[in-house]
């Protein structure tokens, strides 16, 4: 029997590569991509994984995801015995409270974990690929005290809202308090503020302005530099989020007192607010609570938003240079819905199909799809997230070492989607020792031969996998940082 070999990757797995994270091996292709792929937008999106290393896919116990009270309560408890740790009020041993402090409350772990399990284990993959463009563009830096609340922003604030608008979105981010935390927002009182005045009357009080966030939301998060906005512009839009935020540290009564709500996304303190109206790109923006909600709404529908989006959603999920046409089709998408996520996404997808460009992976974009190609398994169980294994890294150093991690100290503008950036000979050996790593530990179920076959590898990556010889971890190397499997085009 003569075996037939294709010259490109079947489309599906063309499309999947593009937009989504690669079929696992008992998923059946679908043979209508596009309509598989828009379908995809309004996907269940349960929070699968395995509870130990070889368990079986099961959805995420409901402890391990706590809401915005719950993790306030651990953050609280976590520094309490923190002191404890210092104090060592409690008779303990320092390295023992340590461990015990950070097994018990500490939620980044956890999130790292969940977050590698959804899109590992997920069936929702063009969503979870959804999800981290958007978590990388409205991009929440580590600062420690918010790194229990980084996760919580990702799937609460941008996965819940991925078929609401660019302005829903919009608002929930910038009024989630990891991001008010990251950007120094929660204790941004206005010049003319009732706070700031009575400031000025004592001694060693210090109250003032915060424009990093109002900086950002510009120039990062909407309508960029291209709109020619001013330092006044930065400074009315800084004067809007005044007294937006809380420290995670307030006890909810005093929250209640200042603010007159006990959800940690909603505090708005009046004392910290600017009086009377701000103009923001022209657009006259109402005093108290609801100016915000006015200045997000003006920004998100802001022709230099919609042109700085456009481009940068087409250079992440069609071509790094990704033509003017790909751009005005989902610049366009965007005018027509009054930027409704749901049209969006699905001219995004629209045109990665048409765009015969390779895309280059992300490096953990391209790791999720080697463990779903592969069927390796390679990330810990949440029953085993505190616990040492010397085969397997912790999630948290597998995002480390890749050089992409959501939960790292980073700037604002988040990490790039141009290939160049992470072409260096030092991040391609990385991908072959993860590569070498998941062989030797995950324990792949699916050969190197099966996988071809399936995606309908080229040529090239055929030839290449047959000349890394006959060991069956030589040929799995081979493939999985060939330049097909990484998004990029063969020589």
């Amino acid at each position: 029997m003569t075996r037939v070999y294709t010259y490109f990757m079947n489309e599906q797995f063309r499309v999947a590569q593009k937009v989504g994270l690669m079929f696992r091996s008992e998923t059946e292709i679908p043979e209508d991509i596009k309509g598989w792929a828009v379908s995809q937008l309004h996907a269940d999106s349960p929070a699968l994984g395995i509870s130990t290393k070889y368990g079986k896919v099961k959805s995420w116990p409901q402890s391990m995801q706590p809401d915005l009270i719950e993790r306030a309560r651990l953050w609280r408890l976590y520094r309490e015995n923190k002191k404890k740790e210092r104090e060592r009020k409690d008779g303990q041993e320092l390295a023992s409270a340590k461990q015990a402090n950070r097994q018990n409350n500490l939620m980044r772990e956890k999130d790292e974990m969940k977050f590698a399990h959804r899109n590992v284990y997920g069936k929702d993959q063009i969503r979870m690929r959804l999800m981290s463009f958007w978590a990388n563009h409205f991009t929440i830096g580590n600062t420690f005290d918010n790194e229990s609340l980084i996760g919580h922003a990702m799937e609460e604030a941008i996965l819940a809202n991925l078929n609401s608008s660019f302005s829903e979105m919009l608002y929930k981010v910038t009024t989630h308090p990891g991001m008010l935390i990251y950007l120094d927002n929660i204790w941004s009182a206005g010049e003319e503020s009732k706070h700031t005045i009575n400031c000025r009357k004592k001694i060693d009080c210090q109250a003032g302005l915060n424009d990093n966030l109002g900086r950002e939301l510009l120039e990062l998060h909407t309508v960029s530099p291209s709109a020619g906005y001013s330092e006044n512009d930065i400074r009315q839009t800084a004067k809007v989020l005044a007294g937006w935020g809380a420290y995670f540290e307030m006890p909810l009564a005093e929250m209640k007192e200042m603010a007159g709500t006990t959800n940690h996304w909603d505090v708005y303190k009046q004392r910290y607010a600017e009086p009377g109206n701000k103009t923001v790109l022209g657009k006259v923006i109402g005093v108290g609570k609801g100016g915000l909600r006015q200045l997000t709404n003006h920004l998100a529908l802001h022709e230099n938003t919609v042109m700085h989006l456009s481009t940068k959603l087409c250079q992440h999920f069609v071509s790094d240079n990704p033509q003017k046409i790909d751009i005005d089709y989902i610049a366009n998408s965007w005018r027509r819905s009054n930027g409704d996520l749901d049209q969006i996404h699905s001219a995004v997808i629209d045109r990665a199909i048409n765009s015969k460009d390779e895309k280059f992976q992300w490096p953990m974009n391209w790791l999720f799809q080697v463990l779903r190609l592969s069927d390796a398994t390679f990330i810990k169980g949440w029953q085993d997230v505190h616990n040492y294994d010397n085969q397997l890294m912790e999630v948290k150093k597998i995002f480390e070492e890749l050089g992409q991690s959501f939960w790292s100290t980073r700037q604002p503008d988040g990490y790039s989607s141009q290939k160049e950036e992470w072409l260096s000979g030092e991040m391609f050996e990385r991908r072959l020792r993860f590569a070498d790593a998941i062989y030797n530990a995950g324990r792949p179920k699916t050969s190197p031969e099966k996988i071809m076959d399936r995606i309908g590898a080229n040529m090239t990556t055929r030839n290449l996998v047959e000349s890394a010889g006959g060991f069956r971890r030589s040929r799995f190397i081979a493939l999985m940082c060939s330049p097909e499997l990484m998004g990029l085009k063969s020589v």
